[in-house]
């Protein structure tokens, strides 16, 4: 885009001539940023839904390229690519930065997720965090501190702000496809240091529990595939709530045999750090509050089944 792009919007209460210039350069940049969009959204699409592994790599490889170049346009940080309804895109409740996910799928038991992290900068110019998935390779991920390079993982379908000693900090839902037997959701909190992305630290306390157990970097839940389990933010109460489970067929070692049990845990943000909550419905929510939340569906992101695999629900 031009460099008078920043301008655009201070140029729109000035005189006519200028109002009129700035509304044909938004035009301009809408049009080719849509045209951008729309070239996209079939790679995007075949993505997850290419029936043959190697088309899946190529729409993957093909559309990453495409998507990089879009964001390379002064001010694409405004831009939403609300079309792209198999990717995760989610903007940091400050609008400080936002984040790209999606998932590549392999075959039944392979699968990788990819995604990247757009800074808002004060000139419109492209800061971009590539995410590398490299979950196979970290070590107790429930206790690992990672990077960008380093990330473990997973479509992100929420961000919630919290702030302590005037820091902000950025919890992270996310789904973890996991396996052909059993899915995983995962709770981590994102922090910048120094500009740059971290992923997890001492934020997950179980010190109120009757049997505490030492701080973790993450949460997560692993249930079997058709289980159903959930992790979502109540907005009203202010905490995390997610799943009960128990196994299925009481061998608590088979965690693709968990399911949940109709009860609830929780976090509440205390101090810097999410506090475990044994039993959420000490709060007791009237019927039809159960907080139910269809695991791959968050607002309009709708990341469909690999084919030949049934869409969990």
């Amino acid at each position: 885009m031009k460099n008078i792009f920043p301008y655009l919007f201070f140029l729109c209460a000035g005189s006519g001539a200028f109002s009129a210039f700035a509304q044909t350069a938004k035009s301009s940049f809408l049009t080719e940023m849509a045209m951008r969009e729309d070239s996209m959204k079939p790679y995007a699409f075949d993505i997850v839904n290419a029936h043959q592994a190697a088309e899946r790599f190529r729409a993957d490889s093909i559309f990453t390229r495409m998507l990089v170049r879009a964001l390379k346009e002064k001010h694409s940080f405004s831009y939403p690519f609300d079309s792209l309804q198999t990717i995760s895109r989610l903007y940091a409740p400050d609008s400080s930065f936002r984040i790209f996910t999606w998932q590549l799928v392999k075959d039944e038991a392979t699968f990788r997720r990819h995604g990247a992290i757009q800074m808002n900068t004060a000139d419109g110019s492209l800061l971009l965090y590539p995410l590398l998935d490299k979950t196979e390779l970290v070590k107790d991920i429930n206790n690992a501190i990672t990077d960008n390079e380093e990330w473990v993982g997973a479509l992100y379908y929420k961000i919630i702000q919290t702030t302590y000693q005037d820091k902000n900090f950025y919890t992270l839902l996310g789904y973890d496809e996991n396996s052909f037997r059993s899915t995983k959701k995962r709770i981590e909190v994102l922090t910048f240091n120094n500009g740059k992305p971290v992923f997890g630290g001492p934020f997950f306390s179980f010190e109120e529990d009757s049997l505490p157990k030492p701080v973790q970097s993450r949460f997560s839940i692993e249930y079997k595939k058709e289980g159903n389990g959930s992790i979502k933010y109540d907005k009203e109460l202010d905490i995390i709530i997610f799943d009960h489970l128990i196994p299925e067929n009481n061998q608590p070692e088979k965690k693709y045999t968990y399911i949940p049990d109709g009860d609830y845990e929780g976090f509440k943000w205390e101090n810097g750090k999410w506090v475990h909550i044994d039993k959420v419905f000490t709060f007791k929510l009237q019927d039809g509050q159960a907080p139910v939340e269809r695991p791959v569906r968050e607002g309009k992101l709708d990341i469909l089944p690999s084919p030949g695999r049934k869409k969990n629900r």
